[in-house]
């Protein structure tokens, strides 16, 4: 895919689904948003066409059920929202992106996400 197509938050919904998944149907896709919000069949169905149309999935036509897997890579569809983000909201700073998300109250980092963190801010210091 040469032009980067950016998904509007219902469909990175779909797509995060579909990542996780591999393959899903529309019931599959349906079954896992209704878990999280009320949302109709006809509507995760229309999403879904217009991702196709889109080129965000891709749709085995081959059996009666179609089913669909995500076109887009989930690392370049994240890094290419978080670059958008880093410009647009913190004004291309990288850092405050980060301060404001370990400051953050309500989404606490684990102590496993933090020695992660800390793993990769040596490594970053060493090269």
């Amino acid at each position: 895919m040469n032009k980067y197509i950016k998904p509007t938050e219902s469909e990175l919904e779909i797509l995060q689904i579909l990542w996780e998944k591999g393959l899903a149907t529309v019931r599959d896709v349906h079954e896992s948003l209704s878990a999280t919000k009320d949302v109709g069949y006809t509507t995760t169905l229309k999403l879904m066409q217009i991702m196709h149309e889109k080129g965000l999935v891709k749709r085995d036509e081959s059996m009666r059920t179609h089913v669909y897997q995500a076109s887009v890579n989930k690392e370049r569809t994240q890094k290419h929202i978080l670059g958008k983000m880093i410009d647009t909201l913190f004004g291309g700073s990288s850092t405050q992106l980060i301060l404001q998300a370990l400051g953050n109250t309500e989404a606490k980092a684990t102590p496993e996400e933090l020695e992660q963190i800390q793993k990769l801010l040596d490594n970053l210091k060493k090269n």
